[in-house]
């Protein structure tokens, strides 16, 4: 049940954008240690407030306490405790080289902060895809504007109060509301917008940056595709499959979309994903405690649609299709032999339906998955090094995994965003930091410069001077 949500006034958007913006200069001025206590006064109210954030989530969408600890809280602290000890090094004024020609200079690296940010997030993962960019602009010294989306209010309840516990609405805040909100915040200058949600609002919220010429960070989606080669154990293979994919029912931006299989591996596949989703929910999901809830009704139907239009054009459902509409539950869902054309195969599917297509030659893998969108993620199941070359090097994703998937999210040393259609720029650890960061260039000059000794007046020793350093410098 959607509880409902206290849209913010447009006018109190404007006054604590108006505050944020007489104050965004003092706190860019922070030092490291003051910027980690913020983020030790983040993890504190976070902890604080961990029973109530289950409580919250669980009425939002039936999400159960262990994954709201392992793929809500614990990533958020991840981030903060990573941001925490390296951030002086972070910070560190950076000395660079610097050519002959400017002898008598020193050159070096400054990082500053973007000044007034705007992080905007989605419903399938309401704290971790809301706070993690948070930490990062906290630590490269920003003030925010957080808005969450309206579909988890209820956790959104329990984040203002962690925010509130945190932080002084004049550097982070968080507004509630839909479109208008969305519409009023999109159309104020900030120095760095973070969005991440669907490819098609993804290109309206860069449009509208673009107007104040505000640089954006854009996480967005796409068909992630699953390649299992000849030489996989899928008896290995099959749990990390199961789990990637129906984790959060599937509403998960790098769940595996798609899988693509060797037909030598087809039945074996099958009937291990088969047994395996029943050892993760029984026979029945909609009677588990560990299974979600499609967030809502609007959502729920999209799926509906796909798997029906998707089986009139031929598809075949070999285990679960069972739907309640008035829980918004659809079982773990399995589709074999999807034709090319169908909504399944052509949409981010963002929910718990797992297409399955074969192949016999790996060039028929490389042209299915090259002739969409560059995927947020890849995903390769191969014992072949050979393989595991081949489809790394001939496709392109904005991160991958070898025999695994999903976990390279949880690698704070990694870089975490998509390409095109699936992203733009990366977060997550030090990247997220310098998302949020404007590297400026600095030259101190200490000494005469060449440039004097070849201004004008132009002469003819000017000129061979010129000349030399073109030939050799």
């Amino acid at each position: 049940m959607v509880a409902e949500f206290n849209e913010t006034e447009i006018s109190e958007i404007e006054q604590i954008y108006a505050e944020q913006k007489s104050e965004y200069r003092s706190i860019g001025k922070t030092n490291a240690s003051e910027r980690i206590k913020k983020l030790k006064r983040l993890q504190k109210a976070i902890l604080k407030f961990r029973v109530e954030l289950q409580e919250a989530m669980w009425k939002d969408f039936r999400k159960p306490a262990a994954e709201i600890d392992l793929t809500e809280i614990y990533p958020v602290l991840t981030e903060i405790r990573f941001a925490s000890k390296h951030l002086k090094r972070w910070m560190k004024p950076k000395k660079v080289a610097r050519p002959i020609t400017m002898i008598g200079s020193s050159s070096r690296v400054l990082y500053e902060p973007k000044g007034m940010c705007l992080i905007i997030a989605p419903w399938n993962y309401p704290m971790q895809l809301l706070f993690a960019p948070l930490v990062s602009a906290i630590a490269a010294g920003n003030t925010v504007i957080l808005k969450p989306s309206e579909f988890t209010s209820h956790t959104v309840a329990i984040m203002k109060l962690i925010i509130a516990e945190a932080f002084e609405e004049k550097e982070v805040a968080i507004v509630e509301g839909g479109v208008e909100v969305a519409t009023k915040l999109l159309s104020m200058k900030f120095s760095h917008v973070f969005f991440t949600g669907a490819p098609e609002i993804g290109k309206v919220v860069m449009a509208a940056a673009s107007k104040h010429l505000s640089s954006v960070t854009l996480e967005l989606g796409g068909k992630s595709p699953t390649i299992i080669d000849e030489t996989a154990n899928i008896k290995a293979i099959v749990p990390r499959i199961v789990w990637g994919k129906f984790i959060n029912a599937g509403q998960i931006c790098i769940a595996p979309d798609y899988v693509v299989v060797h037909e030598s591996k087809k039945e074996e596949l099958i009937q291990g994903l088969m047994s395996q989703i029943i050892k993760h929910y029984g026979d029945e999901a909609i009677t588990s405690p560990d299974y979600l809830r499609i967030i809502s009704s609007k959502h729920f139907l999209r799926l509906k649609g796909y798997l029906e239009s998707t089986v009139a054009q031929g598809g075949k459902v070999i285990y679960g299709g069972a739907i309640n509409e008035e829980e918004n539950y659809i079982e773990p869902t399995v589709v074999v032999d999807p034709p090319p054309s169908s909504d399944l195969m052509h949409y981010e599917i963002f929910g718990p339906i797992l297409p399955i297509v074969t192949y016999k030659d790996r060039q028929e893998v490389i042209e299915l998955i090259n002739a969409k969108e560059k995927p947020l993620a890849l995903y390769l199941y191969s014992q072949s090094k050979k393989n595991i070359k081949y489809f790394i090097e001939n496709t392109s994703a904005g991160g991958s995994c070898i025999n695994m998937s999903n976990i390279h999210v949880g690698n704070p040393n990694l870089p975490f965003g998509g390409v095109n259609n699936s992203g733009i720029g990366k977060s997550r650890g030090h990247y997220g930091f310098m998302e949020f960061t404007n590297e400026r260039a600095i030259v101190h000059q200490k000494l005469p410069s060449a440039v004097e000794f070849m201004s004008p007046p132009y002469t003819n020793f000017k000129q061979k001077l010129i000349d030399l350093t073109i030939k050799y410098l």
